[in-house]
């Protein structure tokens, strides 16, 4: 099944004693491009996330965005510094008897003291939040795909009735081809009667000056290679494979079949009904910059 480059998921979960919530997005583009949005000091995370969705996606503009959020233990710790403390104890001490002063300090008034308290985050453990962050991803991705999933096939439906109607053309177009060389035939020899009065007009040469313009205006090789690249495209809607490059050059090749009818056609049926062949392949285009 085809897939379509546009995509969104979003997931959260408390895993390992932390809140994640992770969120994918993605719109079309040539490549694979990748950025994520992470909290502060979880930087480690983009390279990790981006191999583990590259796999995933090998078209399109993706965006990740994640939340983390600590519910059981708080990743910031509070040391003592314990040195600091016992010289400030023997200074108090030591002013206490020198000037004959009672010694009450408690310890509110120690940990007022400058530095005697430190502050200090806890050192990540990468591993065990990748491995939590992971988790949440891989749910996100799930619904990422399937709305991929879903917006692919309603763009194959939709290429699929344009290619219909491109095939109802081309089956217009060899109907009328013969039928202009026939009126070709009838308009020159009603002009060469018209200009030659009674005088006898060889059929055989009629006949050669109709050969050479029903192989002027034949456009058989353009039909059956029209019809080639339809079915081909059939084939590429209905590949798990990611298509969408390969149907990007084959719409161009079924707009050069197209052109080339239209310029050896020499009928203004023919070239409205290549007009209406072109519509449709552009807006196929149009919907194929999408399909991964």
């Amino acid at each position: 099944m085809i897939k379509s480059m546009t995509g969104y998921g979003r997931s959260q979960n408390v895993v390992d004693g932390m809140n994640i919530t992770v969120e994918v997005k993605s719109v079309n583009h040539r490549y694979f491009e990748f950025s994520s949005k992470l909290p502060r000091n979880y930087g480690f995370l983009d390279e990790k996330l981006k191999s583990f969705f590259m796999g995933k996606l090998t078209r399109g503009k993706m965006e990740c965005y994640v939340t983390v959020e600590s519910v059981e233990e708080p990743d910031i710790i509070v040391e003592v510094n314990h040195p600091l403390v016992k010289s400030y104890l023997d200074a108090y001490k030591s002013i206490s008897e020198t000037y004959f002063l009672e010694n009450d300090v408690k310890v509110t008034d120690i940990v007022k003291a400058p530095d005697v308290l430190m502050i200090r985050k806890q050192a990540a453990d990468e591993d065990r939040i990748w491995s939590a962050v992971k988790e949440v991803a891989s749910d996100a991705l799930s619904k990422f795909i399937e709305m991929r999933e879903i917006e692919g096939g309603r763009l194959k439906d939709d290429v699929d009735s344009r290619l219909d109607f491109i095939l109802g053309c081309v089956e217009k177009v060899e109907e009328r081809s013969p039928e202009t060389v026939k009126e070709y035939n009838e308009k020159l020899l009603a002009r060469l009667t018209e200009m030659l009065g009674d005088v006898h007009i060889e059929e055989s040469r009629i006949l050669t000056e109709a050969a050479i313009f029903a192989d002027k205006i034949a456009v058989a090789e353009e039909t059956v290679r029209l019809r080639s690249h339809i079915d081909q495209m059939r084939v590429y809607l209905s590949s798990d494979e990611a298509t969408g490059k390969k149907m990007d050059f084959l719409v161009q090749e079924m707009n050069r079949e197209a052109n080339t009818i239209g310029s050896k056609g020499n009928d203004v049926q023919i070239a409205r009904i290549v007009v209406d062949i072109k519509a449709e392949i552009e807006k196929i285009r149009e919907q194929i910059q999408n399909i991964e």
